[in-house]
């Protein structure tokens, strides 16, 4: 549950702020300068958040299925890609602030890690399944 509950806070986050929140601020009349702002500091957040939730998950797949599940599995080198993707948006955050197109792309390879993500089975699924229906 705990695999669900933390896919769908950073998932679910990265791409309302992105399709939703984002385009809704530009819509309303918001000055473009203040849109900008909210969004950078935004996206900052919430890519760190995402990054904090993608660990969180990472240690619960290696409680279920081992260490070597974070380069065997899918879901561990999806779960790495997304890793990659926000330490990326960090460093190019910190070393190149004014590359937005390279924060964008990092932003993205996160989101898509995580859509992508969330079309697999949740680890030890299956063998819960089994247990109930013998």
């Amino acid at each position: 549950m705990l695999w669900q509950l933390t896919q769908m806070l950073w998932v679910g986050g990265l791409w309302l702020l992105h399709i939703g929140l984002l385009p809704v601020l530009g819509r309303i009349g918001l000055a473009p300068l203040l849109v900008d702002e909210i969004a950078g500091m935004l996206n900052t957040l919430m890519v760190g958040f995402a990054t904090a939730c993608v660990g969180f998950q990472a240690l619960v797949l290696v409680q279920a299925k081992g260490l070597a599940s974070l380069w065997r599995d899918i879901r561990g080198q999806l779960l790495m890609m997304a890793l990659y993707g926000g330490a990326m948006y960090f460093a190019v955050h910190v070393g190149w602030p004014h590359a937005a197109h390279w924060q964008l792309f990092s932003y993205l390879v996160l989101g898509f890690s995580g859509l992508v993500l969330v079309m697999q089975p949740v680890p030890g699924w299956s063998v819960r399944v089994r247990e109930a229906h013998p």
